[in-house]
């Protein structure tokens, strides 16, 4: 057994008044996926809990043991999601009154569960960040207790419940335990308890690549907050991890793996064949690094946990899921052709392409001499089959450009090949993020709309807080500079596409 910040949660954690609200969850393997990647994937079932997430062990045992007097006060958080429901389930089981301070974004499905709950909900700010600041306010101007989402004792102990758990249900004969990190919380608890039992397991981190927070602060040596974060992921899209949290993180996690949004999918799908559950995005990111470390580590014979730690998912993302799972599992490619504009060319490329199963389609004609086609096709072997369709293509003497990783193809491109403009010149692409919400729009064009001329523009919701946009806008370069000042005023994310290829072959002018 370990001295240190392990030993130092052990009691805690021991002590931690979780099951008067949440229940023991099961370790279950993943007999499917397991047979596939040849280790042994136990899944810790943390969607089962009654809110459908870890976070009610957390939020239960800092509201369990806050005094009489302090807990007679009330206790407000700000959330978007699990830990909403976390707080607002235990402060009614408790009996006190609780705040919950969401973003205007926030999907009506959580802020109606905080409500059935019990918990006032007050909707504050585009953010969490501008939500916990008004929380924050609201605790000093009512005199509540915040209860901090993840960088709290009372909260980690409560998530290291889970570690306990584990240890009971395996006995210790594991390899590695993946756990999703956002602000620390979960894994902190989690490393705390099997780092004091059992020093040889490896605990392994999970970040969402575009919300690496504890990834690089790690890294750093110390934490660092990010500029923006992702919204895929949102349950661990936390911009700066705990203080306390990272400190334990710092000496009991053994290393870190990033998945993005397609592997994401994947694994939301690989879960959904073993248990017929539909996880959220966080809650599948165990999974997908798991599949990656092995692939890496060639690692075979191996017992692995995943927490599945939660599946609050909106009904409407599932279309995005479905479809970005196939290129995460690197079961489908697309490529973008260029073939001559000549009888039997369409038949050539059909032939070249062979007898497998094309998954999209897109036509178009561009001029005399030449035309594109959007092509996805199904995969038999991975990478090595992607690049041997594309190879086969070439040789057939059609130009090739591979999409398959390429974001603005597989969000935008795929759904809107039409044609390329005559005449359009000095056109930039730029890729927006739009909260979801009344008004996103307007102000936009407020913004941009009124000077500069906007040739293209195509929005798609993926069932998140924010929306996807790309636009075209014609920016002359005597007025680039201004431009740029209400892009920034404007305060909306936004990626430079006007150089990617999959817009220089479809749509550029």
């Amino acid at each position: 057994m370990s001295t240190g910040p392990a030993a130092e949660y052990v009691d805690r954690i021991l002590r931690a008044r979780v099951y008067e609200a949440a229940i023991e969850t099961p370790l279950e393997v993943a007999p499917r996926l397991s047979r596939r990647i040849g280790n042994t994937v136990l899944l810790k079932r943390e969607d089962l809990q009654p809110v459908f997430s870890f976070k009610i062990r957390g939020a239960y045992n800092k509201i369990a043991n806050l005094s009489a007097t302090a807990a007679a006060r009330g206790v407000i958080c700000a959330s978007a999601g699990n830990h909403a429901q976390g707080v607002a389930l235990a402060a009614g089981r408790r009996g006190i009154p609780s705040v919950i301070v969401m973003p205007v974004t926030t999907p009506r499905i959580k802020v109606q569960a905080v409500i059935d709950l019990g918990g006032e909900a007050v909707l504050h700010g585009d953010d969490y960040d501008a939500a916990c600041d008004h929380a924050l306010a609201l605790a000093r101007e009512r005199d509540m207790v915040f209860v901090h989402p993840f960088d709290d004792p009372d909260v980690i102990a409560g998530q290291g419940t889970i570690g306990m758990e584990i240890a009971r249900q395996s006995g210790g004969d594991l390899d590695a335990v993946f756990v999703p990190v956002g602000g620390g919380g979960l894994i902190a608890g989690i490393a705390a308890f099997l780092k004091h039992l059992y020093p040889r397991i490896r605990i392994i981190g999970v970040n969402a690549a575009d919300s690496t927070a504890m990834r690089d602060s790690l890294q750093a040596g110390e934490r660092v907050a990010l500029e923006r974060v992702g919204s895929f992921a949102d349950g661990v899209a936390v911009r700066r991890v705990g203080e306390e949290t990272f400190r334990l993180v710092r000496d009991l996690v053994d290393e870190m793996v990033c998945v993005d949004t397609d592997e994401i999918c994947a694994g939301i799908q690989d879960i959904f064949e073993d248990t017929r559950c539909v996880v959220e995005p966080s809650g599948a990111l165990a999974v997908a690094a798991i599949k990656k470390w092995t692939a890496r580590e060639g690692a075979s014979g191996k017992r692995l946990v995943a927490i599945n730690c939660g599946a609050n998912m909106n009904f409407d993302r599932l279309r995005h899921v479905a479809e970005r799972a196939e290129l995460g599992e690197q079961r489908e490619a697309l490529l973008a052709v260029e073939i001559p504009e000549r009888p039997g060319s369409f038949l050539a490329l059909c032939r070249a392409l062979g007898m497998r199963a094309v998954t999209e389609f897109n036509y178009r004609y561009e001029s005399a001499a030449r035309a594109r086609v959007f092509l996805g096709f199904a995969l038999a072997a991975g990478r090595a089959d992607r690049d041997g369709v594309a190879a086969a293509l070439r040789e057939a003497g059609f130009g090739v450009t591979d999409l398959t990783d390429n974001e603005l193809a597989k969000l935008h491109i795929r759904y809107m090949v039409g044609g390329r403009p005559a005449g359009v010149r000095e056109e930039m692409l730029l890729r927006f993020e739009f909260p979801e919400r009344p008004g996103a729009l307007l102000r936009f064009l407020e913004a941009v709309g009124s000077r500069w001329n906007i040739t293209l523009f195509h929005y798609r919701n993926h069932g998140s807080d924010a929306g996807r946009v790309v636009a075209g806008i014609v920016v002359p370069p005597e007025t680039r500079e201004d431009f740029m000042l209400h892009l920034t005023a404007l305060q909306y994310p936004w990626v430079d596409e006007t150089a990617n290829p999959a817009y220089r072959l479809f749509l550029a002018g």
